[in-house]
């Protein structure tokens, strides 16, 4: 099969653990198998290669995300890089453009498109290959996978079948309804609208040219920031007539807030003590400090470098307009490296704790405007400064003044503390070299 995960969004209504680095996916709370937790990606990621060890897997995102991506899942996912935001219809055309220009899919071939970030178990990867079944057949240009609904929700789209048969025609789509009417689609057998759906590359390569301008990857990419916004359901769905509907009742949960995503949760993550008068309290907390609590109720704690959420659940979904308003900046990330968390802020200095995977290293470069010193804490290591190389373990300590060519390579897992001093510290200040 060929899939096209769609990630993008800064998830700002899962602050203070996402950031437009790292979006909800991203989250690492799933406990693994080997005691250690994983991400809404990685989850994804290894149910489809349970179910389909050969699937081509290609992620549809933006440039901000793809060293999280790589560390998380690793170098043979294909990436298809939006230049800009352009909602989920010009996405989707470019990434499956990039399937048939840049990979050499044949452009008959079906591609299945869906979130990465549902709660999901391997019953909903079972379904794709219905889903390519009915293009095969040529019983559809479009065929979409609906959602049984457990509730009349106001939050999600509507999909309405001729029939309540597992596979029907469409009669038309709804938009987010309030609930009343929401219940009314539900008894007339209307299913959630769960983004997931299939095509051939060549249907989607069409349309990309009849809105978009044009029907090939490099030049919707160079053009990508022009282009029309438009979403894929408005677009496409709601204008196609040759349209069918999967009906799934497996497990589904759009993990989008944090009273959805703690209803996913097992076990509470990073140190937390509670007394026992606390109920239905959940705990995330990325810190180094205890944190307590004592006689709550329904209320979520996370815990970040980025700040601290102390809220009842039902609450936690009105946090957008808040982050919104807050001057924030980004104090950790996973790079395809390693990583990396801002421990000080001051006016002439920065300080960051950097993680380096085993055989990772950073690029070669130099800054105009700081000095650097880095203190080894753990691992080995070499570093490069003008084209000498040396070894470099636990308590070393390297300065690098301004103008400096430098680097550090991991031959173990490498944590080094840097400290940035000048006046002028930001991310434009680094000319790259390359590696001597």
């Amino acid at each position: 099969m060929n899939i096209i995960l769609l990630s993008g969004g800064s998830g700002k209504r899962l602050w203070p653990l996402s950031n437009d680095i790292r979006s909800k996916q991203f989250i690492k709370i799933f406990r693994t198998e080997d005691g250690g937790y994983e991400s809404m990606l990685q989850r994804m990621y290894r149910m489809l290669r349970e179910v389909d060890p050969s699937a081509e897997i290609t992620v549809a995102t933006s440039k901000a995300q793809i060293s999280t991506i790589h560390s998380q899942i690793g170098d043979s996912v294909g990436i298809s890089m939006e230049p800009a935001r352009r909602d989920t219809f010009p996405a989707i055309a470019l990434a499956a453009l990039y399937l048939r220009d840049i990979r050499k899919v044949p452009e008959d071939e079906p591609v299945v498109v869906c979130p990465v970030d549902p709660y999901v178990d391997l019953t909903y990867f079972r379904a794709f290959p219905e889903l390519v079944r009915i293009i095969e057949d040529g019983g559809a240009n479009l065929a979409l996978m609906g959602m049984e609904p457990t509730y009349p929700s106001s939050k999600y789209g509507y999909i309405l079948p001729e029939t309540r048969d597992r596979v029907s025609r469409v009669l038309s789509f709804r938009e987010k309804p309030d609930e009343e009417t929401a219940a009314g689609y539900i008894a007339r057998g209307a299913l959630w609208n769960g983004g997931v759906f299939g095509f051939r590359i060549s249907y989607v390569a069409g349309i990309a040219g009849e809105l978009l301008g044009t029907p090939d990857y490099d030049t919707l990419f160079a053009r990508y920031s022009d282009v029309r916004r438009i979403s894929f359901d408005y677009a496409v769905a709601e204008q196609e007539k040759s349209i069918k509907v999967l009906r799934f009742s497996g497990t589904w949960k759009d993990l989008g807030t944090w009273n959805t995503l703690t209803e996913a949760m097992t076990e509470n993550i990073g140190e937390a003590v509670m007394n026992e008068h606390c109920e239905n309290v959940h705990v995330i907390n990325e810190l180094n400090v205890p944190v307590l609590c004592m006689g709550l109720k329904d209320v979520v704690v996370a815990a970040s470098p980025e700040g601290i959420l102390v809220s009842d659940k039902g609450e936690s979904s009105y946090i957008k307009p808040f982050v919104d308003a807050m001057d924030t900046r980004v104090m950790f990330a996973e790079k395809s490296w390693g990583s990396f968390r801002i421990i000080d802020i001051q006016e002439d200095s920065l300080t960051i704790l950097v993680t380096l995977n085993p055989g990772h290293g950073m690029n070669y470069h130099s800054h105009v405007y700081r000095d650097e010193v880095w203190t080894v804490v753990s691992g080995t290591g070499r570093v490069i400064l003008d084209g000498e190389e040396s070894g470099v373990a636990a308590g070393d300590v390297v300065r690098m003044p301004a103008g400096v060519k430098h680097t550090v390579i991991a031959d173990t897992a490498l944590r080094i503390v840097e400290v940035q001093i000048g006046r002028e510290i930001n991310v434009t200040d680094k000319v790259k070299y390359p590696m001597p």
